[in-house]
């Protein structure tokens, strides 16, 4: 038999009730049930996998109204708001910053740079040493904006001067959003995604026993008894095997700098 990609949510649902041994043993786990433990393992795949989400830069143009408020209504920048997961940080292109001016100091240094480039006196090694050292005096004396996503409000908030005489930011002004945004499932074939088989199945598993655990120690016909604890027991067991594993592959590990 061919090999065949899962690419819809009802081959999806199929192939997760075969795991657990439909048609040969009846799973009873009603339709909705299913659905919502569906939902849940697709949640726990875009918001802590790498193949669940994909990063996004998103500019936006400064209006007054965001620079009255300090807020920025991000229904009005992005079609589908709902599927942002986190925005990292903001990065100003105003019109100061991107102007070429002759008696800047960074307009001097890099002229200097690309002057020993071509006679053979520089480095590309000293080259990045001094773009790393104009980058962290633009951080010190100009900062970076700070800001707070508010991912269930739909906004982001920016802190600070960033208007006026003080400020850094105008009308007209734009800067880049680096966001992070999660995948469709409609359009994204992520059915076939490994994680998402077994975190699925297991969920499932785990509803199925908690259906049955009503009716432990009824007897049915044939000698037969149900024993639903065990499978609740034994679907909890694949699935902190499943995210202990995603946490160990998946997760974003912490930086070396902290102790």
């Amino acid at each position: 038999m061919a090999f065949q990609r899962i690419q819809t949510r009802e081959d999806f649902i199929d192939y997760c009730l075969r795991r657990l041994g439909h048609p040969v043993i009846e799973i009873n786990v009603d339709d909705q049930q299913i659905e919502d433990r569906i939902n849940d393992a697709l949640q726990k795949f875009i918001e802590y996998t790498s193949d669940g989400s994909f990063r996004l830069y998103q500019t936006v143009t400064i209006t007054q109204t965001m620079i009255d408020t300090q807020v920025i209504d991000l229904s009005t920048v992005f079609s589908n708001p709902d599927r942002i997961l986190s925005i990292i940080r903001v990065l100003p292109i105003n019109s100061d910053s991107t102007s070429v001016n002759f008696f800047d100091i960074k307009y001097q240094m890099r002229l200097n740079d690309l002057w020993d480039l071509q006679t053979g006196v520089g480095d590309l090694a000293y080259y990045e040493q001094m773009q790393q050292y104009l980058s962290t005096i633009d951080l010190k004396l100009s900062g970076h904006p700070q800001i707070q996503f508010q991912k269930y409000g739909r906004t982001l908030n920016i802190f600070g001067d960033i208007a006026g005489s003080k400020g850094d930011l105008q009308p007209g002004d734009k800067i880049i959003l680096e966001c992070y945004i999660e995948v469709a499932p409609e359009q994204e074939r992520i059915y076939n995604n490994m994680f998402l088989k077994e975190y699925a199945t297991a969920l499932i598993k785990e509803q199925w026993g908690q259906n049955l655990v009503k009716f432990e120690g009824m007897q049915l016909p044939g000698g037969v008894t149900l024993n639903g604890r065990q499978i609740v027991e034994d679907a909890r067991s694949e699935i902190e095997k499943i995210e202990q594993k995603l946490y160990n592959e998946y997760d974003t590990p912490p930086d070396f700098f902290v102790g």
